[in-house]
């Protein structure tokens, strides 16, 4: 299985654990498998562009084994804070890890489910996924990519066939299975049920197993070296990868909505899109879960929840390493994200600044006006950007010092995409994924979608400086 650029290389790279962190598990039957969204871009990068539709429902619907990858998937075992409260009940309990491949960097990568059926941790549940979840992580994920955050990716969505029952939406529902690709299937929750169960043996052997996999290309990781060497650096280096992505999403205008420990993987990738959102307008506190009724998760708050689970991470180290040390490796959480706001922003405004030490005065500034203005969240960035002011709704007094800021940095590039010509900036507000989801609900219609992705496929571009005017 190739296409030009590179071959699939299946790995079992998990499997040289032992069934301490995972349980050997089968796949759902489904009635149906009708292709919904194949991801050629992550395909490729695998080395599965070429794959017939057969094919594909064969290994992505129907879970039938790559040559070379697992036998059987594998469910993970984890546990986690779940708004506060811990839970030691968790783990994959309607998904699991199908297969790992090389990439084409060399990387690896983690193929994962959601909707694949039943897990001995599944508890009550079905194991199974709704359509419109499927079709709202396309969205999220598809957004996220284009805006700069680094994000699992998902691969494909399949049309299982199955009617579900939902008590948070109009039911009976049509069902679906997902698979992400994603840089890491290990989560913060799966170093805390090890903890929990008073495993030092088994959090030493996680922790080697992710720097010698996960982090090999990072050469201040010696998956060899004395354990107490060694953890200071994994938590430093988990903790900056976390801040980074945390600071993409405040640049993004993202809103989780369940920043729980087990949603957080160890290479700091965001995944697993629930209930999340898009600010349709600078809100600090907006939530994204009907059922976050304290607002812990607000987009203002993820920084701190961001922190709070890399402090629970870090817990499950305390037996190994004195407490002192830990946290002086976590004290520059907040400089790192605050730097990756900064970055983002510059990238997302399409300037750079000359003067670096007016990053954070941008950033204040930005959020300030932002706030005060109530115009749209991306439509700021869409008019502002390579520091133009093209309408006349930021000749006020709380953008003069946006403004003043943009007009003395330095362009990325030039505008040349023809997505800088449109009027309206592309978003992603809950309107509007409604009315996304509306004709596949009543019609099967599923050209809103094709739509909104070409839209985004189209601000990656630009925002990316591809020049296609000629």
């Amino acid at each position: 299985m190739t296409n030009s650029a590179f071959t699939f290389d299946p790995q079992t790279i998990h499997t040289a654990l032992d069934e301490r962190f995972y349980r050997v598990v089968k796949p759902a039957t489904f009635p149906d498998h009708i292709i919904r969204y194949r991801n050629q871009d992550a395909a490729s990068s695998i080395g599965l562009a070429d794959l017939s539709d057969t094919a594909w429902c064969d290994h992505f619907g129907r879970f039938v084994p790559f040559e070379g990858s697992f036998q059987a998937p594998l469910a993970l075992c984890y546990h986690g804070h779940q708004f506060g409260h811990y839970n030691p009940e968790l783990g994959d309990g309607r998904g699991f890890l199908f297969a790992q491949a090389r990439a084409a960097d060399g990387r690896l990568l983690d193929m994962g489910t959601k909707g694949s059926g039943t897990t001995p941790f599944s508890r009550s549940a079905d194991g199974r996924l709704t359509l419109k979840g499927a079709v709202r992580e396309i969205l999220a994920t598809e957004m996220l990519q284009a805006l700069g955050v680094t994000t699992s990716k998902t691969l494909s969505v399949i049309e299982t066939g199955e009617a579900l029952t939902r008590h948070d939406e109009p039911s009976p529902t049509r069902s679906a299975v997902m698979v992400r690709l994603s840089h890491s299937h290990i989560r913060i929750g799966s170093f805390q049920r090890l903890s929990f169960m008073d495993d030092a043996d088994g959090i030493e052997t996680l922790t080697r197993h992710v720097v010698r996999h996960y982090y090999a290309d990072d050469p201040a990781l010696d998956p060899a070296a004395d354990f107490d060497q060694l953890v200071p650096l994994f938590l430093e280096k988990v903790a900056t990868s976390i801040a980074t992505t945390a600071g993409q999403w405040l640049a993004a205008g993202f809103v989780h909505g369940v920043l729980n420990t087990d949603n957080f993987n160890i290479t700091g990738e965001s995944f697993d899109y629930g209930p999340w959102r898009f600010l349709p307008h600078f809100d600090p506190g907006l939530v994204a879960a009907y059922f976050d009724e304290t607002g812990r998760y607000a987009y203002g708050r993820q920084a701190d929840a961001a922190l709070w689970a890399v402090c629970r991470l870090a817990d499950c180290f305390v037996r190994f390493v004195a407490k002192d040390v830990i946290e002086d490796r976590l004290r520059g959480f907040f400089a790192d994200m605050e730097a990756s706001l900064a970055r983002q922003l510059q990238w997302r405004l399409g300037v750079t600044l000359d003067d670096q030490t007016q990053a954070p005065t941008l950033c204040r500034h930005l959020f300030t006006a932002a706030k005060a203005s109530k115009l749209g969240f991306d439509q700021i960035f869409h008019d502002l950007y390579g520091g133009s002011d093209r309408v006349g709704s930021y000749a006020t007094d709380d953008w003069k010092p946006v403004l003043d800021t943009l007009a003395a940095s330095t362009p990325i590039h030039v505008m040349a995409h023809p997505h800088f010509a449109r009027a309206d900036a592309v978003s992603m507000t809950i309107d509007e994924v409604e009315a996304i989801w509306a004709p596949i609900a009543e019609a099967d219609d599923w050209s809103a979608l094709t739509r909104k992705l070409d839209d985004i496929k189209s601000l990656r571009a630009a925002l990316a400086g591809a020049d296609t005017s000629t």
